[in-house]
């Protein structure tokens, strides 16, 4: 099995297969790399806040997943250790939000990577930093 092939199964089988939190917000992987993932989720009324628009911590949520299906694409188990996220643009329900998770650092101990949130227009809605722990442990595939 290719890196590429290896990333997929992990991310795809493994990961998102077990993942009831993604699953239940209505996350969607639409591609994964080594390094990089990109998620899609459109947002429902249900994620709203009590000013009417979305909830923070549900495009935290959604920058989180990609953060975790990117940093253990390359089959070592990596878990957040620290996370930011500053939201630039308010989120709508109905507004279809793509999370594209990319890799700025690493080691073999830690990963740094970005994600940038964007709306159906293509307009930055959030910018998220996560930084990880590369345990050391395999993916079994």
């Amino acid at each position: 099995m290719n890196p590429s092939e290896k990333a997929k199964k992990i991310v795809l089988d493994l990961m998102m297969e077990n993942d009831a939190f993604s699953k239940w917000m209505g996350i969607q992987i639409h591609d994964v790399g080594i390094g990089t993932c990109t998620l899609q989720c459109t947002i429902k009324s249900e994620m709203l806040n009590g000013f009417g628009i979305c909830h923070g911590g549900v495009t935290f949520a959604i920058a989180d997943s990609a953060l975790a299906f990117a940093s253990n694409s390359h089959g070592i188990k990596s878990v957040s250790i620290e996370t930011s996220i500053s939201h630039t643009k308010t989120v709508q329900a109905g507004d279809f939000i793509t999370a594209i998770a990319s890799e700025k650092h690493l080691s073999s101990k830690l990963g740094i990577y970005e994600v940038i949130l964007t709306n159906q227009d293509n307009v930055i809605v959030a910018i998220f930093k996560g930084t990880v722990f590369r345990t050391g442990k395999e993916w079994d595939v």
